[in-house]
Parts: C-alpha cells; structure tokens; sequence
C-alpha cells in the first residue's frame, strides 16, 4: 500500500505510511501458522478491564442500513454478507447511507464542548510551524525541494542556488496558484540534469491521478507539454529525462479503449516523450513483460547513457531491474534474485542493495551498469537493516534501520580506511539523503523530539552541521523523553514499542495513551516529531508507537514473519504492547486508545475485533477490514503479494481468520470507534469503512459510538489540503478525549 515516496499531509504521513497499499515508502524488508481464533488476553489486560466503566444499556439510535442478506461460499466455508450492497458508490441508496452517517458524526463532534478549544489548538499546532522542505534534489548547480509552508494548503517547489542562501530562493511550481482552491497536488517532480526544466506530476482531489506538466525553472512558465496518466494511486508514477533534457522516459498507464475498464490501473509500461511532439507520438520504451501489478521507477545515470527501470513486484517485496544502454534494454535481475534498491555512481557504475542470504541487506557493485555477471561485494550484511545506498565520488554512505531508528554509515571505496557511522540525533530517522560536492552529503534528520533539519555531512571533516533549512514548530517537546519499551508477544518474539512522554510522568495507570502502529509491507515506523504528540502530552497523556513484525524495522525476515499467512503474528505483536503498556503502569484499558490508518487501519480493524476488552476507543483511517473482497478491487490486486489471495486455502483461511468485517460477533460491548474514509482514495476503497460501521452499529452491546466520517473531496491523505487536515484532526481529537473521558485543558 504504501511503497513510493508521496506526498501526505504532515499530521497523517506517520499513520499512513509511507503509506498503506503503494505510495508511501521508507524501507525495503520469522516464522509461526496465523491463530485461527484470537488469543485471551494477557492477565494485565483481563484484570485492568475489570475496573474498565461498563457499558450503559442505551444505544445511539444510528442512521439505518438495511441487511441485504448474501450468501456464498470459499474453500467449503459459508460466506455470509448483509452489506455487501455498500459497495455501490453510485447507488443513490450509498449515498444517502454516507450523507447521514456523515451528519450523525458531525453531530456526535460539535456536540462535544472541547471542539472548538482543540481546534484553535490544532490550527496553531498544524499552521503554526515553520517551512518543512523534503524531497531535496540538486541539478546543474542549483538546488530543488518540495516545501510545504502553512497557511498554503499544498506543497510547492523552489529553487535555490545553495542550502544556505535563502535570498536566492524562488518559487518555481505553485499548486496553491495553479488551482486556488487547494485541491490540487504534486505527486512527484524531477528536474533536468541541466536544472533548467522541472517535469511535475500533478493530480486532483486527492485521487493521485497525475499528468506531467513541464516547466523552465527560470520563468515557473509551462512550456506546454502534457503527459496523461502518468501517475496512479498504487504503482504511482516516475520519470527520467535524457542528459539533453530533449525528452524523458516516464511511466504509462493504459487509455480508455486500449485495455478493458477494470486494467486501466495496471500493466503500467515506459514510453518516450520527445519534448515538443504531441503525447501521441510517444514511443513504447518497455513493459509489455512486466507484471500486471507492477509498479516502476526510473533513473538516469550521471552520464545520461543509462537509464535504470527499477520494477516491484506489487507491493510485497520483489523487484526486477532492466537497464537501458547503447545496446538497447538488458534485463539485470529476476525477482527471485532478491534485489532491491539500486544506485548509479558518479562514473556509472551501479550498486545494488540485495536480500539474497543476507535478509537485513547487502550492497553489491555490479563491473557494468548492463552486466550483472560477479558483481563484487562492497558491504556485507551487518547487525543493523540497510536501506538505501548513495555512493559518492570514494564513498558509499548508506541509510540502515536499528529496530526502528535510523544509522548513517560511511564506507570508503579504497578498502583502506574502516567504516564509520555519521554523527546523527539520537533516537533518530534519516528520511532523505543527496549528493553535495565531492564527497559531502546533506541529509534529513528528525526524532520524535526535534522536528526535521538538513545537515551537511563534510567527509573531510567528518562532521555533520545544520543547514538553513530547518524547521520549527509550535510543538516544542522539550519537557518529553523517549523510552524504548520491549514487549514479548504471543510466541516469545521481542517487540520494541517508543514511549514518548512528559519527563518524570507517574506510572499510575491512569494516563490517556495512544497507541499507534503499522507491521506490513517492510515499511518501518521511524522516529518523527508528530504536532498532534504536543496536543496529546498536554492532556496528561503518553504517546506510544509500536514497531510490529510485517515492517521492515529487522530486515526482509521481520517483514515476513508478518505477512501472507502469518498476518496474525502482527495483531499479537500489537496487543502485545498495550498488555505491557498496561502492566508497566503507563495506562488502564479504560484509559487506552489505539489509532492507525491504511494497513494500520487494517491492525485497529483486528485489533478491536480480537480484544474489545483491551482498548476505550479506537481510530481506524483509511482502512481495509473486509479481507475477503478486497482483492476485487482495483487497487487490490497489488496487495496480494503482501496478504495473499481467497484463491489459495491457506491463505483464505488465514485473511477468513482474521478479517475484521467477518470477526464482528453480534452483542459484545465493542469500544468506540471512528472510521475516516476519502471518496477519492485509490488504494482502499472506501466501502471497507462503510461496511465495517455498519457491521459493528448493529453488533454492539455497548453505547459507545461507532462513527463514519466520509469526506468527498479528498483521498488515501496524499495531497490533503491543511484546513480540510485541521478539521479533520480536530473532529478525531475531540471523539479522543471525550471518549477517555478528558477534559481539554
């Protein structure tokens, strides 16, 4: 779900991540069979619940959804469904199913006196800091970014001719301009070699659907080329330009009329757009071979006489590498070759990142960017998970995971000199990395204490300094610390959980925590400053995130241990850290909320279902939670690789297990829930919240709400406009801590 490196808002990029099914990256990726029921809950749990508020006998008289009974049937199993009539987002009778959904939860949120307090307060937290500026790039001499600066409420290029001369810096691409009513986004942009033009995928509403426009970065003027359906929700989009900037290589969904309606989001392929010629006289490059579900990037080498086709396999972990030479495209690896990342060097050279006998990575250079014949050994696997590698001028500097934080290393390519590690924040992500001069660096660093800075890293020196570009933030957490819980899950795996909260706070098991955590798709969760964690902390609260097998944090088999028919490791491994987080004397189940979104929403679906006991109210965003139906959708095809299919028993059999939409059970007290869904979303789609409040409304025993909020104009959370996240944040803190029975302060 969550793969390429797009865009979200900032308050949802640590729920999301990276996102959820193909869009979001962070980090490429032990074994047990997935629990065919849930396990009872640790004593801890069981004995603090008992002292939980119990449920009053009234029940919210909730908008009506009629059980339309459907039955079928998998593998010799009854599939039952009385909702699968919500799918229907045209039919007027969905419509109007969503409409007073949406205004019984408006009424739920202004009805809570706090509202407007916690919204003054989110709106200085999320419109009070100062520029973020990510996605750093150099090209002929000047410098580009992506800057997101409140009160716009998109994310815009500029330009500058160095990190520190802020006098230099211009605007370049302003979608607040192009479209002043906020709905239009960047997925991606790349520069020419040259820096003079800027190709800039932008899409509406959300939805991630991007054409490519282009720019001369002297004038911020488009010269008039427009590409179509270069970006997608899942595969995204990427681009590549020729060292004469004449034209570029980019990705290419099918048209209407060249493939059936339900392929037109797959069987992404390379043309070539020659700059200045119509889009119909692009020419195919590659990609009549890829898989169905694949999803491409492209890469230049400095030279310009190679371009690199890096293509995943989905979304679970398997990529093959082409390469394009004088010779024409020469296929590099397979996917069972277990390559990943790969990078060119200064004189072309390629250096590859492979999990093959080496699951938290090795790096390998191959003699030839289009021979991958004995390719010679550069890093060998080590204790920590390697990333991604930059190689420099004598250098190869790599980015690599300890459990969750980050670690920058440098290798010196003379074989003389050791290895050494680049002085970071402690407890600490690295989360973007670029070539300076020489050997130099600059990188982004940020922890969950201190917000993202660039640092320029002197190779000489070997000594890392703040650049101008930094941010800083009405959160200021400077009163908090981060402890690093370990929590044994259900079949003795260690599980590290951050606890981040104000220094010398009482563990009295009364504090309002939320937890929070992802576990899919090698996707890691790192150290971030959240500015929700500031709004939370002042409320007496602890903030708690956990990092779940199925991520990325120990390698390929720490992923693996937590997908296909081992999801289930993943649900343990969470309610793991709320047992531990009650039994250290943090919090009480009645004290206890959970939040996730995208596959996170999938884990607060399980989550929920499994232990109703253990939590007082739960936010799921974007989630999946029918697991038997998702891969009908479009997007959903790409997640099979990563949760697998009904076609195969084993794999039915263990989504059947753990689905939260066929787990609900008619008459327990469930907590309160909160669904948040976008109409434009293209990696979940939005009936799974629909069907999943539906569900739960009419199971449970309890009064607690159970609430859908369905927005129309936006999607997945790329793109999403800053006063549509303020209003957003508002409504979920509000349902937060009214429901753990805080008063806003």
């Amino acid at each position: 779900m969550d793969r390429k490196a797009t865009f979200l808002a900032p308050a949802l990029l640590p729920l999301l991540a990276a996102g959820g099914a193909g869009g979001c990256g962070e980090d490429p990726r032990p074994p047990a069979t997935p629990a065919a029921t849930a396990s009872a809950p640790p004593a801890a749990v069981a004995s603090a619940s008992a002292s939980a508020p119990a449920p009053r006998a009234a029940r919210p008289a909730y908008p009506a959804a009629p059980k339309k009974p459907t039955a079928g049937e998998l593998w010799g199993t009854k599939i039952d469904d009385a909702y699968q009539w919500l799918e229907d987002a045209k039919d007027p009778e969905v419509d109007r199913y969503v409409k007073e959904q949406n205004a019984f939860s408006r009424a739920f949120f202004d009805a809570r006196p706090d509202r407007p307090k916690i919204r003054s307060r989110v709106a200085e937290l999320l419109g009070g800091s100062s520029a973020n500026t990510f996605d750093l790039r150099r090209a002929g001499g000047t410098w580009f970014a992506l800057k997101h600066q409140p009160p716009k409420q998109q994310v815009f290029i500029v330009a500058r001719s160095g990190l520190d001369d802020k006098a230099t810096e211009r605007v370049v691409v302003d979608p607040n301009v192009l479209d002043p009513s906020g709905k239009t986004t960047i997925d991606f942009y790349v520069p020419s070699k040259d820096g003079k033009l800027l190709a800039v995928s932008l899409s509406k509403g959300g939805s991630e659907s991007g054409d490519v426009h282009v720019f001369d970065v002297a004038t911020g003027k488009e010269k008039g080329d427009v590409v179509e359906r270069v970006n997608g929700g899942t595969a995204g989009g990427s681009l590549a330009w020729t060292s004469d900037a004449s034209g570029f290589y980019y990705t290419r969904y099918p048209k209407k009329g060249e493939r059936p309606a339900e392929d037109l989001d797959f069987y992404q392929q390379v043309h070539f757009h020659k700059l200045g010629a119509k889009p119909e006289q692009d020419k195919y490059a590659i990609g009549k071979d890829f898989p169905r579900i694949a999803e491409v990037e492209l890469f230049t080498s400095p030279s310009g006489r190679y371009v690199l086709a890096e293509v995943a396999n989905g979304d679970g972990g398997e990529y093959e590498h082409h390469v394009l030479g004088p010779k024409g495209w020469v296929r590099l690896s397979r996917f069972e070759d277990k390559w990943t990342r790969a990078a060119f060097a200064k004189d072309d050279s390629l250096y590859v990142l492979s999990l093959k006998d080496a699951p938290r990575g090795k790096v390998l250079k191959l003699r030839s960017p289009v021979d991958p014949k004995d390719p010679e050994l550069v890093v060998p696997q080590g204790d920590t998970v390697i990333q991604s590698v930059v190689p420099t001028a004598t250098i190869l500097y790599t980015v690599e995971l300890a459990g969750g934080p980050s670690r920058l290393r440098a290798t010196p390519l003379d074989k003389k000199s050791p290895p050494f590690d680049v002085p970071i924040l402690p407890v600490s992500a690295v989360n973007g990395i670029a070539k300076d001069d020489g050997d130099d660096v600059v990188f982004r660093n940020e922890s969950y204490l201190d917000p993202p800075a660039w640092y320029r890293f002197s190779a000489k020196e070997k000594k890392a300094q703040r650049t101008a570009l930094f941010q800083t933030t009405k959160a200021d957490m400077s009163d908090a610390e981060v402890v690093r819980e370990t929590c044994t899950s259900k079949d003795g795996t260690k599980v590290p959980v951050n606890v981040i909260r104000k220094k010398g706070g009482p563990l009295d098991g009364a504090r309002p925590t939320l937890l929070t955590g992802y576990g899919g798709y090698n996707l890691s969760r790192s150290p971030r400053l959240r500015p929700m964690m500031r709004l939370w902390l002042d409320q007496g609260g602890v903030f708690a995130e956990a990092n779940l097998r199925g991520g990325g944090e120990f390698g390929e088999a720490w992923h693996t241990a937590g997908n296909l028919t081992k999801k289930q490791n993943v649900f343990d491994d969470f309610h793991a850290c709320a047992s531990t987080l009650v039994s250290l004397g943090y919090t009480s189940p009645a004290k206890l909320a959970i939040m996730g979104g995208s596959n996170g929403g999938l884990l607060m679906g399980a989550s929920l279902v499994q232990h109703p006991e253990a939590f007082r109210a739960v936010v799921a965003r974007v989630g999946i939670y029918d697991m038997l139906r998702v891969e009908l959708t479009p997007n959903g095809a790409f997640n099979v690789t990563e949760y697998g299919t009904v076609k195969k028993e084993d794999q039915f059999r263990a989504l059947h297990a753990y689905s939260p939409f066929h787990n609900v059970k008619d008459g327990v007290a469930y907590p309160a829930v909160l669904f948040t869904t976008g109409a434009n979303d293209p990696r979940v789609d939005p009936f799974h919240s629909r069907k999943m409040t539906a569900r739960l409304q009419a199971a449970t025993a309890s009064d607690r709400p159970i609430l859908l909020r369905a927005s129309f104009d936006t999607g997945h959370g790329m793109g999403t406009p800053l006063q549509a996240e303020i209003e957003e944040e508002s409504d979920v803190y509000a349902f937060l801590l009214s429901e753990l029975g805080v008063t806003f302060r």
